[in-house]
């Protein structure tokens, strides 16, 4: 089975969990997925080259934390491009390989944290595009990136505990394209990258753990 076949099956797999019990949390319905997560709790991130774990705070950033709780805890991180390697910088992702979930989430929008901590290096993050506009993708920091503190929005919700020896191995030798094909990315989804970017590591599954 190709890796485009593969994840085909995984997107049909993953939009038919989506629609959730009647009434209760759905992908495909931003504002069902409203729980409050606990005051700290851990992620377990498999890829392609290896599991990493955060750890997340809720205080550093309650709005930040509850969103990325809700996620997670609804697989939504499940089978997605690392689409943005930039050594010394970043490792981001956070848009469905899904078309249909991916589209719904677009302009989910949080309204912002106070900024309690500083990016430093194994911090998480959400990405944003302004004030107020953080929606599903993350990154982690893989240096200290202090000149985030001058833009709005940036309000990390946790660090890596274990695992951060993964970033190194991350394939980078794409650069900014991928992250600049964004919208090819929410509109086609995983087939369109398997295509066009076929060396890009993947988060393979994302779980609450102890």
């Amino acid at each position: 089975m190709t890796r485009s076949v593969l994840a085909a099956v995984l997107g049909a797999a993953i939009i038919a969990g989506a629609a959730g019990a009647s009434g209760g949390p759905s992908l495909l319905d931003p504002s069902s997925l409203n729980a409050t997560a606990p005051a700290t709790f851990n992620a377990r991130f498999t890829t392609t080259h290896g599991t990493f774990v955060v750890q997340v705070t809720r205080s550093w950033a309650p709005k930040g934390a509850d969103r990325f709780y809700n996620l997670v805890l609804n697989h939504f991180y499940d089978n997605q491009p690392l689409f943005r390697v930039l050594p010394g910088f970043v490792a981001q992702w956070g848009i469905s390989s899904v078309p249909a979930i991916a589209k719904v989430w677009r302009f989910a929008y949080i309204k912002d944290d106070p900024r309690t901590h500083n990016d430093a290096k194994g911090t998480l993050d959400f990405a944003n595009a302004g004030a107020n506009t953080r929606t599903t993708q993350v990154f982690v920091n893989l240096a200290g990136n202090h000149i985030l503190s001058h833009y709005p929005g940036f309000a990390p919700i946790g660090t890596i505990t274990s695992g951060f020896s993964v970033f190194k191995h991350l394939y980078h030798g794409y650069g900014e394209d991928p992250s600049n094909h964004q919208f090819e990315i929410t509109k086609k989804g995983g087939r369109w990258v398997h295509k066009h970017y076929p060396k890009l590591d993947w988060i393979k599954r994302a779980r609450i753990v102890p």
